[in-house]
């Protein structure tokens, strides 16, 4: 029974750090229910009334959600420094309660601090937080002078609670949270192969929905990469334990998604890229093509399996296991052993199982130390030199400095943005005064955390329609959960627990979720506070509104930010890094020094993330527009096409130094310039806005094989697979030129 259920236990741990990489939002969501529950344990033993139970609870979620800093001395620093702010802000908060126009005017001015005191790193964003949260905590209990004593006891409880959960409860390491992402990335990894398998079988009428799945699961890898990425500096021992995990995930995410696109041309009978896995709705190869059930198929979803279960399995012994010898055999097919008769596109795939299965080793030697080699066969032996040859490499590359030029005065985004919000919330303190001379600070809070971690005009109204539809949904959970606790006061206490975990977990996946628990748990603490009606619920809706609606026109009238200037200029940014990346690339495939292109990749990947999330209100369903979010979604996808095969590109040049089976050819240099040339002209365009010549067409890059290359056993296809992916990228890029209005021109004869 015991051994039955370890596979189960292993199961469900599988799935939930594959669907929570690195247990992030549970850990927030853990961590910040069981500081408020500490707290309202410690106050309840006091014996203190139900306002200050609630000024409890909200001053420990602040205290425990504000700091995001990854150090534990640095967390205990802003920690401390977090308690006098809040205790002056609560004491300004009493002692302006009564004064209306000066406490409406310093509450204008505690917000522009709060929101430019994010120039100034985590710490200043915590302590703004801080500042603005609990200053807001004072209005929603009606904070007086004579109440201090009491509420200052009640902060420094909740402050100490937060610090125990922290450090003692619910204790977190940046070498543990990047454990825990290390474990989501081979689940994940695993579910990815699972999809590929799956596609492999999926008939006609399947295929679009299998392919969909393995797009989904293709970014939830890439998702995880990134995020290792962030946290790696942090988690390790030094900097190079740092570069080989970060070579050896990129290799591994690289190789999961060749093996789809090489799995996607089995199925069909024309080359697959990465456009048909990254734009919704391209229309797939031969889909009507029935899957094919003979020896060769068969033997290719044994395979499969067999890396799903590499990727999983925990380090231990491997001697004389079954598990060993699927891995001498995958690798094996690196080496084109043990190949079966079947079509070159099949080939193709057994081809790629096998630099999968590298990846995979070099992953584990990476993350798991040094691994047995009693059963390794000569191709496995092989793989362990290459994989070594390339770690005692990693220490020679150059790492490229690169600084940003700092934005000053009003355009500094923090300066503007403080500058927004303080105007913005003064329309809503007006307004919301009109409302209700009670509660207008809602339509301020509103306002203000529609500006949280927003760039553009079209984040800030997408952001407001969400938090006014997820109020909209929690007014009405708010009046059936109202009428069903009724005074039960620690029932309420307990569903606001469980809506706070909610809130925590569900804000990264969806802000309208999040908008819908943060408005049912407030309803539960109106009825705490006994000032729960029908009227009071509705007046939330209508302060959201009001606060969104300011929010809005601020940014829109105030310093505007439009969203086509904030995606033309992360646009341009994204290219510039392709153009870094094929470049270093190319240079180095055509025999220049190595430089950490890694690196260099991934600051593509990172720019290209925050272009996406940049386009969302553009590609928004409810946006009217329908051709320019059609073209958004179109350009992202080729860009994400783009990004994939400088991504391949780099890790093959990477290989270069250490690899006799790769040799620097110099004609890649011309094919590369041309591709550089090209992402420069587009990018000038986007970044000044004014027509250049436009760019170049050329030769076929893959004209350059010779003949007979391409069965060449390990040399060719190497060679292959580089000036592929350059043909790809050349293609791509071209095919970017004309939505963004860049004229092609053939290439002038020499």
């Amino acid at each position: 029974m015991r051994a039955a259920g370890r596979p189960l236990r292993a199961e469900v741990l599988g799935r939930l750090a594959a669907a929570d990489p690195g247990l992030l939002r549970f850990t927030a969501g853990l961590r910040t229910v069981t500081s408020i529950a500490l707290t309202l344990a410690v106050l309840a033993t006091l014996r203190f009334d139900v306002s200050h139970l609630v000024a409890g609870a909200i001053t420990a979620m602040v205290a425990t959600f504000a700091i995001r800093e990854k150090g534990r001395p640095e967390q205990a620093v802003t920690l401390a420094l977090g308690l006098p702010v809040a205790l002056a802000s609560m004491s300004l908060g009493a002692l302006l309660n009564s004064r209306v126009v000066m406490g409406d005017l310093f509450f204008v001015a505690l917000i522009f601090c709060a929101v430019y005191s994010r120039r100034f790193g985590d710490r200043g964003t915590a302590l703004g937080l801080v500042g603005f949260q609990i200053y807001f905590a004072s209005l929603f209990v009606h904070a007086t002078v004579s109440a201090l004593p009491g509420l200052y006891l009640t902060i420094t409880v909740a402050f100490g609670c937060a610090a125990v959960a922290r450090f003692v409860l619910v204790r977190e390491t940046a070498a543990g949270i990047l454990d825990r992402l290390r474990r989501a990335f081979r689940a994940r990894f695993a579910q990815l192969v699972a999809a590929q398998a799956e596609l492999l079988d999926a008939g006609p009428d399947e295929l679009d929905k299998a392919v969909e799945e393995v797009r989904v699961r293709t970014a939830r890898l890439h998702e995880t990469a990134l995020l290792i990425q962030g946290r790696l500096v942090d988690g390790t021992s030094d900097e190079a334990v740092a570069r080989l995990v970060q070579r050896r995930i990129a290799d591994a995410e690289i190789a999961a998604e060749r093996l789809g696109l090489l799995l996607l041309t089995a199925r069909s009978a024309e080359r697959a890229d990465t456009l048909t896995l990254h734009l919704p709705g391209a229309p797939l190869p031969s889909a009507a093509v029935e899957p094919v059930r003979d020896e060769a198929m068969e033997r290719l979803r044994l395979d499969l399996e067999a890396l799903r279960l590499l990727v999983l399995r925990p380090a231990g012994p491997e001697k004389g296991t079954a598990l060993a010898r699927l891995r001498n055999r995958l690798l094996g097919y690196r080496e084109e052993e043990q190949l079966p008769p079947a079509p070159p596109a099949v080939q193709d795939v057994f081809r790629g199982i096998g630099e999968a299965a590298r990846a995979v080793l070099g992953l584990r030697i990476a993350l798991d130390g040094p691994q047995d080699e009693s059963d390794d066969t000569p191709a496995t032996s092989r793989s362990r030199e290459e994989l070594d040859a390339e770690d005692a490499s990693i220490e020679g590359v150059e790492e490229g400095d690169r600084e940003a030029e700092e934005a000053t005065g009003l355009r500094r985004p923090t300066t503007r943005a403080a500058v927004q919000v303080a105007v913005g919330s003064s329309l809503a303190i007006v307004g919301g005064e009109f409302l209700s001379a009670q509660r207008w600070y809602w339509a301020v809070l509103t306002c203000w955390i529609v500006f949280i971690n927003t760039a553009s005009t079209g984040e800030i109204l997408v952001k407001g329609y969400r938090r006014l539809l997820g109020t909209v949904l929690g007014v009405v959970a708010g009046i059936v959960l109202a009428g069903l606790v009724g005074h039960h006061t620690w029932t309420a206490f307990g569903l606001v627990l469980v809506f706070i975990f909610a809130m925590f977990y569900s804000a990264p996946i969806s802000y309208t979720l999040m908008s819908f628990f943060v408005t049912a748990m407030l309803g539960l603490l109106y009825t705490l506070l006994n000032t729960y009606s029908l009227d009071v619920l509705v007046l939330r809706v209508a302060e959201t509104a009001l606060g969104a609606v300011c929010g809005v026109i601020a940014a829109a009238v105030v310093l505007p930010v439009h969203t086509d200037r904030r995606t033309d200029e992360l646009l341009a940014e994204t290219l510039d890094r392709l153009a870094d990346v094929t470049r270093a690339s190319a240079d180095q495939l055509s025999g220049a020094p190595p430089v950490d292109l890694v690196e260099k990749a991934r600051d593509l990947d990172q720019a290209l993330a925050d272009l996406a999330a940049a386009v969302q209100p553009l590609t928004h369903p409810i946006t009217p527009l329908r051709s320019r979010r059609d073209t958004a979604r179109y350009v992202v996808a080729l860009l994400e096409t783009c990004a994939y095969h400088a991504r391949s590109l780099a890790a093959t040049a990477e290989l270069l130094p250490t690899h006799p089976s790769i040799a620097a050819d110099p004609r890649l240099r011309g094919a590369g310039r041309r591709i550089v040339h090209n992402i420069e002209a587009i990018s000038a365009q986007v970044a000044g806005g004014q027509p250049v010549p436009g760019i170049e067409t050329g030769p076929s890059i893959a004209a350059m094989l010779e003949p007979g290359t391409l069965r060449a056993p390990r040399y060719g296809r190497v060679t292959d697979r580089v000036l592929r992916h350059l043909q790809r990228l050349d293609e791509a890029v071209v095919g970017l030129a004309r939505p963004l209005g860049v004229p092609v021109r053939p290439r002038a004869a020499a």
